[in-house]
C-alpha cells in the first residue's frame, strides 16, 4: 500500500493555540507536515517555526503556495469568517478553531460556501477527542447504559480574561460555553430548549460590557432527556472540569483535576497539584483532533465535528445568550 504524501499545513495565527498546533503538525501529527505560518507579527510566526517552514505576514502568498494543502485558521475570531471563505477560494482544506463567527447568520453563509465547495472541513472542538469525553459519548451511542436521562457539565477558568478580549468575545455562552454545548451534542443529542441563569460577582469589566462570569444553562433535550452546564471566570484552584451523565443502567463521570496523578499524605493534610489552565488540560485532545482532521483528508471520509456543528452548537449558544438577556426560556428554533 503506497503512503499518502504528508498534507502540507500553513497556519494562520501564530498566537498560543497556533503555536501549539504548528508544534503538533509539525513533530506529533502523523501525515502531515508544517509549510508555513502567517501572522501580522513577523517575529512571533517565526518563533512558531519547525524545519523548513517559512514565515509570513501575507496571508495571500500563504494561500497562493501551491505547496500548501491545507490551512489552520487560528486568528482572531473576528477574522476567522474571512479567513476561511480566502481558503475556500484558494481551494485549501481547511481546519477552524471555534468559532466560525459571532454572529448565526454570517456563520450559516460561510459554511454553505465551504459545503458548496466540496472542501475538508473540521471546527475546533477539541473535547471531543479527550479520551474521557470520547469514552462516554462512545458508551451513550452504543446503548451499553441505556437511555441517558441527565447530562452535566462543568468548566471553570482559573481567572478572567483581559477585558479587550471581554468586549469582543460575543459573551459568555458563545466565547466559552460553546464548548459544553458541543459537548452536550455530541453526547445526548440535539438541544430543544434552553434556559439561562447568570450572575456577575467577579469583575465589573463583565457586566460593563453585557456579559457574566457565572452561568447556570439548563438543557431539554430532543430525546427528552435534561441536562445542566455550569460556568464559572474564576478558580483559584485553577482550570476545574466534569462531565456526568446519568443512564438507565447506570451513570459515567469523567474528571482530571491533577496534572501530575499524585497525592501527597502530610502532616498539613492531603495534596495534590492542578492543570492551571485549559491548554494544559486538553493538550493531547489538541493534537488528536488534528490528527483526525488529517487522517479524515487521507482517506477521503467525512469530517466530524463539521461545518453543521459549527452551526448547531453557536445556535445554542446564541439562544442560550437570548435567553439571559430576555429572561426566559428559549426554543432553539427561534434562532
Amino acid at each position: 500500500m503506497t503512503t499518502p504524501k504528508p498534507l502540507r499545513f500553513g497556519v494562520i495565527g501564530a498566537g498560543a493555540i497556533g503555536s501549539l498546533h504548528a508544534r503538533n503538525i509539525a513533530t506529533r501529527v502523523a501525515g502531515a507536515s508544517l509549510s508555513a505560518v502567517m501572522d501580522i507579527n513577523l517575529e512571533a510566526a517565526e518563533k512558531s517555526l519547525y524545519g523548513n517552514a517559512y514565515a509570513t505576514t501575507d496571508l495571500d502568498k500563504m494561500l497562493g503556495d501551491p505547496d500548501i494543502d491545507a490551512v489552520l485558521i487560528a486568528s482572531l475570531t473576528s477574522l476567522h469568517s474571512e479567513h476561511i471563505q480566502k481558503s475556500v477560494a484558494a481551494g485549501k482544506a481547511i481546519f477552524c478553531e471555534k468559532p466560525v463567527a459571532i454572529d448565526l447568520e454570517e456563520t450559516r453563509r460561510v459554511m454553505k460556501q465551504v459545503d458548496d465547495a466540496g472542501l475538508p472541513f473540521q471546527i475546533g472542538f477539541q473535547r471531543r477527542f479527550d479520551p474521557g469525553y470520547a469514552a462516554i459519548a462512545k458508551a451513550i451511542s452504543s446503548g451499553e447504559m441505556g437511555k441517558l436521562e441527565m447530562f452535566r457539565s462543568q468548566s471553570s477558568d482559573p481567572k478572567p480574561a483581559p477585558e479587550h478580549y471581554i468586549a469582543t468575545s460575543g459573551g459568555i455562552y458563545i466565547d466559552s460555553v460553546i464548548h459544553d454545548i458541543d459537548v452536550a451534542r455530541f453526547v445526548a443529542g440535539e438541544v430543544k430548549r434552553v434556559t439561562a441563569l447568570g450572575a456577575n460577582p467577579v469583575d465589573p469589566v463583565y457586566e460593563k460590557h453585557g456579559d457574566i462570569a457565572v452561568s447556570i444553562l439548563t438543557l431539554e433535550f430532543e430525546s427528552g432527556a435534561i441536562g445542566v452546564i455550569q460556568n464559572h471566570r474564576r478558580t483559584p484552584h485553577g482550570y476545574d472540569l466534569r462531565l456526568e451523565v446519568h443512564c438507565e443502567k447506570g451513570k459515567l463521570v469523567t474528571e482530571d483535576e491533577r496534572q501530575t496523578k499524585l497525592w501527597r499524605y502530610d502532616q498539613g493534610g492531603i495534596h495534590g497539584d492542578y492543570f492551571y489552565y485549559f491548554m494544559q488540560r486538553f493538550e493531547d485532545a489538541y493534537r488528536k483532533e488534528v490528527q483526525a482532521f488529517v487522517d479524515a483528508v487521507h482517506a477521503k471520509e467525512p469530517i466530524a465535528p463539521g461545518t453543521r456543528d459549527a452551526i448547531e452548537s453557536l445556535r445554542v449558544a446564541v439562544a442560550a445568550t437570548k435567553s439571559l438577556k430576555e429572561h426566559r426560556p428559549v426554543a432553539i428554533a427561534e434562532v
